[in-house]
């Protein structure tokens, strides 16, 4: 199984082609989803320092270009992990003070 490792948190097993959001959600990992996973908000983005989750989806491309966000971070709403990763979470419900939202889909 795969480890997803959070900078400056901890590093944790998860089951493989999990999505991430909920892997970070379901570790105590402090990370926004305010739209519920549907990648409309872009609030779950993470920035991917090791690993790999494969190339940008269409969805994940629509959603920067729409927000005007670099496409170098991805949505943990949207990808899966499926090796040994580590990321650091850009929005957090500690540094903002929003409320994180309804919790992703699997």
């Amino acid at each position: 199984m795969p480890n997803v490792t959070v900078q400056g948190s901890k590093t944790f097993t998860v089951e493989e082609d999990k999505k991430l959001v909920l892997a970070l959600e379901d570790n105590g990992i402090d990370i926004l989803h305010r739209c519920g996973g549907k990648a409309k908000c872009t609030t779950c983005r993470v920035e991917v320092l090791q690993g790999n989750f494969g190339p940008l989806t269409n969805i994940e491309k629509e959603a920067f270009e729409r927000k005007g966000i670099e496409d170098t971070y991805r949505l943990s709403c949207q990808v899966y992990v499926t090796e040994d990763v580590t990321v650091r979470p850009i929005m957090t419900e500690s540094s903002t003070n929003m409320d994180v939202g309804p919790r992703p889909e699997e």
